[in-house]
């Protein structure tokens, strides 16, 4: 690690996720709004974290709930204006939180003014900002991409007598980011943000920003992913994802937040296989600061085995670009609905997160994860989300993840509005309310503040290497090491007791634990069933 890591605030750091449409509602719209997350910081701020990402709030028609952005710019009504945003930011630094908000340059809505003059015929000024084709002699569309929604990835537009790409909805049109204008466009936008105080940004969907020019038929998928109930994951990705221009691009892009200071970026890594593309992400000091994709995300299972694979999948050393990690967000079911089924649900919730907090890399938080939140139960008839729709039942679908945050039990609609919400609040949810568990010092939120702590007081965690001791039958053991100041972190994910495997000679008490490991103790030789510690030594 090179002493420029000192200067890097978000080196380490741990990022909480805000989904605002779900957080809180001021105006009794039922959908949360951007002066909800600003009367919410405190509590953010009380966790321990280093900052915030805000999902879109841009203005937009809401096919895909704010990912189909009609202009990057501007914020739509139904979460306030440009001023309430300033207020929010200002409010952030106030206490120390940083500002990190979504940018999704791999598409637009089809709303956007670009691509409304785009489509209106094949030589005006945004004529190339979108990927469009010729449809083929019979009439079918370029190729055989589909859309991760499901059906062709191709539109016919009957203006332009030509089909259009959309990975997404067809109301979500693919961005031609080969194109130098393009590019500059979306650079203005990152200056616009910027300029008004934010301090970094996630790329959404990035890698799906660029295509293979030659409009190449993807060929069947081998991958242990492959997924028969989406048609999407039937394909191997190969020339409509993660293309060999995007780094360069990439290498613009940070020429320009360099410009601000030290500017987070990272970039959100969809596919079968998006290690490579991850690292090629980040590489060196040129690119983009780090990345994370599914990995834990569509992890099925959390066992000791699969855990070390994807660490090893990231090794220590700059060259390798600096790791991110996810085990919830806003697009998948929530971890503690998904690992662990059959352990008791408070302490499956705190090795979760014991487990979240000993890894190297940042860390994203998503809202509801400090409370233990179980993934909520939507019914068919409440869903609201295109990909659950269209693929129910044989998908969990996202509104699950996505359900209003349980600020107080006794509170109607949990404290998130006065009016019946966007989706429903799942009475689950309403026992594991922040009110309810702000004032139980055993509570899941409690023991959150307390790792967070332990983290960010400990270089070692926060910026120190990793190296697994083992890996298998149950049994995850690494430590981490920065500088001399040294951890021990050990996890049973198994239901048999097992001896630690202890390499280091040094002394190490025990400053979290998960199960009924003892607080300030030296580090124990065995663990029982399904829990954790990490122990520490600092030399200095």
């Amino acid at each position: 690690m090179s002493n420029k890591a000192h200067d890097e605030w978000w080196r380490g750091a741990i990022i909480y996720q805000i989904y605002p449409r779900s957080f809180a509602d001021t105006t009794g719209s039922g959908v949360g709004d951007l002066n909800g997350v600003t009367s919410k910081l405190d509590y953010v701020a009380s966790l321990g974290v280093d900052g915030i990402w805000l999902s879109p709030f841009f203005r937009s028609p809401m096919k895909d709930y704010g990912y189909d952005v009609a202009d990057y710019v501007d914020v739509d009504p139904i979460f306030g204006t440009l001023d309430d945003f300033d207020q929010l930011v200002q409010r952030a630094h106030s206490l120390d939180l940083k500002v990190v908000i979504d940018q999704v340059y791999s598409h637009t809505s089809d709303q956007h003014a670009w691509f409304k003059e785009s489509r209106t015929s094949r030589d005006n000024p945004t004529s190339n900002w979108y990927v469009w084709a010729d449809a083929k002699e019979d009439g079918t569309p370029p190729n055989n991409w589909l859309s991760v929604f499901g059906g062709s990835a191709w539109t016919w537009d009957a203006r332009r007598q030509q089909y259009y790409l959309h990975n997404f909805l067809a109301e979500q049109p693919d961005l031609n980011l080969y194109d130098p204008a393009v590019q500059s466009a979306l650079h203005n936008v990152a200056r616009f943000w910027l300029e008004r105080g934010v301090d970094g940004f996630r790329l959404d969907a990035i890698n799906f920003g660029m295509h293979d020019r030659q409009l190449r038929d993807n060929p069947p998928s081998v991958s242990p992913f492959r997924d028969l109930s989406t048609p999407f994951r039937m394909q191997d990705q190969a020339f409509n994802l993660s293309q060999p221009g995007m780094p360069l691009m990439l290498e613009h892009y940070r020429q320009v937040l360099d410009t601000y200071g030290e500017v987070f970026s990272v970039a959100e890594i969809g596919g079968a296989t998006p290690m490579p593309t991850m690292h090629a992400y980040t590489r060196g000091h040129r690119r983009l600061s780090t990345a994370y994709g599914f990995e834990f995300l569509s992890l099925p299972e959390l066992t000791a085995d699969a855990v070390g694979s994807i660490l090893r999948s990231w090794p220590n050393g700059c060259d390798n670009g600096w790791p991110a990690w996810a085990f919830s967000n806003h697009d998948v079911p929530r971890a503690v609905s998904r690992w662990l089924p059959g352990v008791e649900h408070e302490r499956r919730a705190e090795l979760i997160l014991l487990l979240l907090v000993s890894l190297r890399g940042n860390l994203f938080v998503y809202q509801g994860e400090e409370l233990g939140l179980p993934q909520a139960d939507v019914p068919f008839e409440r869903l609201l989300d295109p990909e659950a729709i269209a693929n129910w039942p044989h998908t969990a679908g996202r509104d699950g993840a996505r359900t209003p945050m349980p600020w107080e039990r006794s509170i109607e609609n949990g404290g998130f509005s006065t009016a019946a919400p966007w989706l429903p609040v799942d009475p689950l949810h309403l026992s594991r309310a922040v009110a309810q568990q702000e004032s139980a010092d055993d509570s899941t939120l409690q023991c959150f503040r307390r790792l967070l702590a332990v983290r960010q007081k400990t270089s070692a965690l926060r910026l120190g290497d990793l190296d697994i001791l083992t890996a298998e039958d149950g049994l995850l053991s690494f430590t981490r090491n920065y500088e001399g100041d040294i951890a021990h972190c050990a996890f049973n994910l198994g239901d048999e007791a097992r001896p630690v495997v202890q390499r280091s000679a040094h002394n190490l008490t025990v400053v979290a634990g998960a199960g009924n490991v003892v607080l300030n103790s030296d580090r124990p030789a065995e663990l029982e069933p399904y829990s954790g510690f990490i122990a520490v030594h600092d030399s200095r």
